[in-house]
């Protein structure tokens, strides 16, 4: 079990543990004792979102990391998709990124990736808090760098796969994250007219009511601009929502049907919050359709273990395994865009193509989620709630694996709001005890 590694990395508020400089400083040497039994002369690149304590912690990790001999490359703002492809691309002994993604700027983390480009394995992030536990005295002097390169090698990476966008007008929601600098300029070098919109980071904006996980803005500049349609990253880069020309959300599931049918895959790969009108809507073209557990890191061991190379979340996270080792923002924007030259057509018309179930959506802040989940009562609530649903519905109810939340899905052809509000209040009675 590990104690800090979530789905996605440690993750928390900054200044609190356990994101305070202390740990992160011996989460650094630990993870550099660990790297050292990889490589002799380990090379790490380290990167960073827009967050005001993104500095703070950085700094922290790169002495930690030093203090075990190793040479730590700096790649400065660059969304996190970008540090996966250059670690392998470099051949770097890993990478590691600053950043809590979509969360708000208080929050901030630290996520790896291996030599290959992946996230790092869950017994591999066990091994690091094993270390932590112990004492790591200095292992020689590393050293420190600025890889000035990044940011054009990875823009070049990412016009590899960019359609001729030429006559196009999109607006861009950069969330005032990561994607803030090469959001529009890889747009203009395909071709397209980008209005760009929440690019101006001043460390406290990031995610704050825009980006991918508040489209509400976009939508509404698409439609009062008549622009052809939107696109929003999170803070970190590795999600994308679109938004059609009539203003309506295009989001994860809506990619994976679009780009399964345009590049003629076997199977997708959803997760448990794939919406069901996706599930059938694939099966009915002969598409198989597997659910992992919630994470990038799950959908693709699914992927792989499944042979197929499409998969991904509602929340447009979304790993092209024949492209990328991870979820890619930009990259999924651009093969999303893609599939639409060769299917034809625009956003609108393939979102009326995908019939969505009713689906709602509640987070529940609570203390312990962990005795929250466990509480056998929240398990006969959620057996019930199905029951109710006669066959025409789904319920899911599962930890937050990067917020204090326990998140209650429920999909339904009718009722799916009240049998929703119903889980959570079980969930908020249940935390109050």
């Amino acid at each position: 079990m590990r104690r800090y590694f979530g789905t996605d990395g440690v993750r928390g508020e900054a200044g609190k543990p356990p994101l305070t400089p202390d740990f992160v400083l011996r989460l650094g040497q630990a993870a550099g004792a660990y790297f050292r039994q990889e490589s002799p002369r380990p090379v790490v690149l380290l990167a960073k979102d827009t967050r005001e304590s993104s500095d703070l912690l950085e700094a922290a990790l790169a002495a930690g990391l030093m203090s075990q001999g190793v040479r730590v490359e700096h790649l400065g703002v660059l969304p996190t998709p970008g540090v996966a492809y250059l670690t392998k691309a470099l051949k770097a002994t890993a990478g590691a990124v600053i950043s809590a993604s979509h969360n708000p700027y208080r929050d901030n983390g630290i996520k790896f990736f291996g030599p290959t480009g992946e996230k790092l394995p869950d017994e591999t992030e066990e091994e690091i808090e094993r270390l932590l536990e112990e004492d790591h005295p200095t292992r020689g002097i590393g050293t420190v760098g600025d890889f000035r390169e990044a940011e054009r090698m990875y823009l070049d990476f990412l016009l590899g796969y960019a359609p001729d966008l030429t006559g196009l007008r999109i607006g861009l929601d950069l969330a005032h994250g990561a994607t803030y600098r090469m959001g529009p300029r890889l747009f203009q070098r395909a071709g397209a007219e980008v209005m760009a919109f929440f690019n101006t980071p001043d460390g406290r904006n990031i995610n704050k009511a825009c980006g991918s996980t508040h489209p509400e803005a976009l939508s509404r500049f698409v439609l009062e601009l008549g622009l052809d349609l939107g696109i929003a990253f999170d803070g970190d880069g590795d999600r994308v929502q679109f938004i059609d020309r009539k203003g309506r959300l295009f989001h994860g599931d809506h990619i994976l049907y679009l780009t399964a049918l345009a590049f003629g895959e076997e199977g997708v790969v959803g997760t448990v919050m794939s919406n069901m009108g996706l599930e059938v809507a694939l099966k009915a073209k002969g598409l198989a359709f597997h659910r992992a557990q919630v994470g990038d890191r799950y959908v693709l061991e699914m992927l792989k273990a499944k042979g197929l190379h499409l998969g991904g979340e509602p929340s447009g996270h979304v790993i092209f395994r024949r492209h990328h080792t991870t979820g890619d923002g930009l990259l999924s924007a651009l093969l999303t865009l893609k599939a639409l030259r060769i299917m034809g057509g625009d956003l609108a018309d393939w979102y009326e193509g995908l019939p969505l179930y009713p689906q709602v959506l509640l987070g529940v802040r609570v203390r312990d989620k962990a005795r929250v989940m466990e509480d056998p009562r929240l398990g006969e609530a959620v057996r019930r709630a199905e029951e109710g649903l006669l066959g025409r519905g789904r319920v899911s109810v599962r930890p937050s694996g990067t917020e204090p939340l326990v998140r209650v899905m429920v999909e339904a052809e009718e009722g799916a709001e009240e049998v929703a509000r119903a889980l959570a209040q079980v969930v908020e009675a249940l935390d109050r005890g």
